[in-house]
């Protein structure tokens, strides 16, 4: 049977902002997992087999941008959603590099995270692989 809610994991270090985003996101996905170390994103994605991971920029041991790339790797039609705190052109591009769905600075609205995560949703079933990248 298909899921009719999407799937997702969340890395991030700040216990504040994990209850928050999993208090939201909840309205409309499964939130399927929590960690808050990068070097357990790539395995715990394979473990648990989310529709979109959303990940912190800045996680201990390995960065997200290490950590989206790792899953992707495991996984090329993975959806990775990365955030952070501090938005500048560099991140961005290496978000687009390393190949996430979308980038979204932590200060933005819960509703365009829930929108994105959307998209991604939609995007899996269509099976394409569209970059959002929004502040």
């Amino acid at each position: 049977m298909t899921p009719t809610r999407a799937r997702v994991l969340i890395a991030d270090d700040h216990p504040g902002f994990v209850k928050a985003l999993e208090r939201v996101l909840s309205l409309d996905c499964d939130v399927v997992g929590v960690v808050s170390d990068g070097g357990a994103v790539a395995e715990t994605a394979a473990q648990l087999q989310p529709v979109v991971a959303v990940v912190d920029v800045n996680l201990p041991t390995i960065s997200g941008l290490d950590a989206c790339r790792s899953i992707l790797q495991a996984n090329p039609r993975a959806k990775v959603i990365l955030m952070t705190a501090i938005v500048d052109d560099a991140i961005r591009n290496e978000a687009l590099i390393a190949g996430a769905f979308g980038f979204f600075s932590k200060l933005m609205a819960a509703s365009e995270l829930l929108d994105a995560i959307r998209n991604a949703w939609a995007d899996c079933a269509l099976g394409g692989d569209s970059l959002q990248l929004n502040e």
